[in-house]
């Protein structure tokens, strides 16, 4: 690692901005000792540690080694891509040994060439706009290698269309697929068949673990050792993939595709028909139980007697939800019966009686609602409503499905420890004393560097004054620092409450999350001198800019997850009905690692400077706003909107 590493080693001679960091040669002299003895591994590698090589060269080292294949999963997509664009080219030129490297994203990521061909002559544009926007889908398909949306960069982030061409596997016939050789699929499982570094996201391998053994068997090639970065989002991301799903647009691409059967009896059709037209209204029936109230979105409990209640007599009895859900699934189930008995089995017939087999299973268990390890509960996202059921507790089935089967599982990510250890991490994921542990130190002098800046009057965030007060301060610091800032949001009402009020009121050019790919909306902030961007978390990790163009990060609440969000909710709950305290061994620590995430986007090299603001009162008001204080890099404090100033006065020399 040294040879490697080192001040005169293979990387420093290859990158001319290289800088020698110590805690990353920690780091991955641990990393090769779990791959060389087979040990599971916990690494915080705080921002400046140069993480991403420090377990990559190990990585790659050990797969050339044994021959096995390594898995690198990654927390956004985000970040893969810059693994696979920038990180995995640099190495393949410097290390003496050639690897082999691809990457894979999930299905609906990727274009379906079949759905395009098919989408040419079918309703599912809305205005000129998107028919712009297919138009340009359409010749970019022909050309690109990939397939992979996010080589679309101008176009918006989720055109609507976009789920009736994208390739996910419900609606995949496989090899009886024309376009099968040519398929987008097709070529991203063969490079990574024949790679020796398969980079991934958190969605991707979860998805796939939950399928291994199962009658879908599985997604990814099969891999030797896993090495996890952005670790901190691993409880959250496989209590998705562990539990069931059912969504108000699967409904609606069941009776699409039944509709598109290549069915050529007249007799068929009509009765094919009849039973689109029949579940139609079953399930709008169904769904509309669920449009009561205001409609807002977010996520909600499925209560108890949501479905079904107990009367008086002790008999149980369905609710007019429970009686929509019977029709809905008796509307399923004969479709599922015509389509096994109808004369012509086109290899579209097979894919839809599975999808149907699966939905009708998934909304039983949800519908059921009677296992306690699990929490229902639903959300509105759009014109969209899903239902779901999520394990509260991951750490068992991680122990069985992952930690007990791969030799070598490393996690890693700039914030896993709170108050300077990893019983959080372990508790919440289920490793055991014997999982080894490292902090890595950064190489950044945070006190020289970095102000951290904290109003010196600001309301309670709850309280009705807050938008204005936070907007107020937002505009100070912006015109402090010129713009160049990443305004990071709690939630995306929040983000855009401030970008109303902040963008009419500067004259730096804003961004805002959403209005474009998260890739192309990055780029733009690069390119652009004095640029701000309002966003929110999933701009909290993962993005690297370095020097001037981003000097000043503004959080506008500690990143609390919400309590009444169901999930959140029954974690908590699970914890008191343990004796325990949830909101200390639970959303303290959580809320810490996310505020670590949100403010290690700001000093990104040793000359980067710039600072850090906090506007949430509660850091000095609360108790516990100490152990959030303690848990973050070591950089000078001030309440004085000049001690900001001075910070990028070019004039004047910065020192702690």
């Amino acid at each position: 690692m040294e040879e490697i590493f080192g001040p005169h080693g293979l990387i420093a001679r290859a990158h001319p901005e290289y800088e020698y960091r110590p805690g990353q040669i920690q780091m991955a002299e641990a990393v090769l000792r779990a791959f060389t003895e087979k040990r599971h591994l916990i690494v915080e590698a705080g921002t400046g540690t140069g993480k991403t090589l420090a377990y990559l060269v190990p990585a790659i080292a050990a797969a050339l080694a044994r021959g096995g294949r390594t898995i690198i999963s990654t927390g956004t997509k985000n970040l893969q891509e810059q693994l696979m664009e920038k990180d995995v080219p640099f190495l393949q030129q410097v290390l003496p040994k050639k690897f082999t490297a691809a990457y894979m994203k999930g299905r609906g990521n990727y274009a379906c060439l079949q759905k395009i061909k098919r989408a040419e002559t079918m309703p599912i544009l809305d205005g000129l706009d998107e028919m712009d926007y297919f138009d340009e889908v359409r010749h970019w398909a022909r050309d690109s290698q990939s397939g992979d949306r996010a080589e679309l960069t101008e176009l918006p982030e989720y055109p609507s269309f976009w789920r009736h061409i994208d390739a996910r596997s419900e609606t995949c016939v496989g090899q009886k697929c024309p376009d099968y050789d040519a398929c987008f699929i097709t070529r991203m499982r063969q490079r990574a068949t024949d790679a020796d570094i398969v980079i991934v996201n958190h969605h991707l391998f979860f998805a796939d673990l939950a399928l291994r053994g199962g009658q879908y068997g599985q997604v990814l090639p099969d891999y030797s050792a896993v090495v996890f970065d952005e670790a901190h989002l691993i409880e959250d991301v496989a209590a998705e993939y562990f539990g069931a799903q059912v969504s108000s647009y699967q409904l609606e691409d069941l009776v699409r595709d039944l509709a598109m059967l290549p069915i050529t009896s007249v007799d068929a059709n009509r009765e094919l028909t009849k039973i689109a037209g029949r579940l139609t209204r079953f399930a709008d029936n169904f769904w509309m139980g669920f449009r009561n109230g205001r409609g807002e979105e977010g996520r909600f409990p499925i209560m108890p007697g949501t479905f079904a209640r107990k009367r008086t007599d002790g008999e149980i009895e369905a609710t007019p939800l429970g009686d929509a859900y019977l029709g809905l699934d008796g509307a399923l189930d004969r479709m599922e019966t015509t389509l096994d008995a109808l004369p012509e089995q086109p290899v579209e017939i097979e894919s839809l009686v599975r999808r149907v087999r699966q939905l009708r299973f998934d909304l039983q268990f949800i519908v059921a609602g009677d296992d306690k390890h699990f929490v229902y509960w639903m959300e509105r996202r759009g014109r969209g409503l899903f239902l779901r059921a999520s394990p509260i507790d991951v750490s068992g089935l991680l122990q069985d499905k992952l930690f007990e089967k791969v030799e070598t599982v490393v996690m890693t990510s700039a914030t896993l420890a709170s108050a300077g250890n990893f019983s959080f991490i372990r508790e919440r994921l289920g490793l055991t004393e014997e999982t080894d542990d490292l902090i890595a130190p950064s190489s950044y002098d945070y006190e020289n560097q970095a102000v951290l800046y904290l109003p010196p009057r600001m309301p309670d965030p709850r309280a009705q004054e807050w938008p204005q007060a936070a907007a107020d301060e937002v505009i100070k610091l912006l015109r402090a620092s010129e713009g160049r800032a990443f305004v990071l949001s709690t939630s995306f009402a929040g983000m855009k409450a401030l970008y109303d009020r902040v963008a009419p009121e500067i004259d730096y050019p804003c961004f805002l999350q959403g209005t474009a790919a998260k890739a192309g909306l990055l780029e733009k902030f690069r390119e652009t001198p004095n640029a701000v961007l309002f966003a929110t978390a999933s701009f909290w990790q993962g993005v690297d800019v370095r020097g001037e163009q981003l000097s000043c990060v503004i959080v506008d609440k500690l990143p609390f997850a919400v309590p009444s969000d169901p999930v959140v909710a029954a974690r908590q709950r699970y914890i008191d009905d343990q004796g325990g305290s949830s909101f200390y061994e639970y959303s303290v620590p959580q809320a810490i690692i996310a505020l670590k995430q949100g403010l290690g986007r700001l000093i990104r090299s040793a000359t980067d400077r710039g600072v850090l603001a906090v506007l949430d009162p509660r850091l000095r008001t609360k108790a516990y706003g100490r152990m959030f204080l303690e848990s973050l890099p070591p950089c000078r404090v001030t309440s004085d909107i000049r001690e900001v100033g001075r910070v990028f006065d070019k004039d004047t020399a910065f020192a702690g």
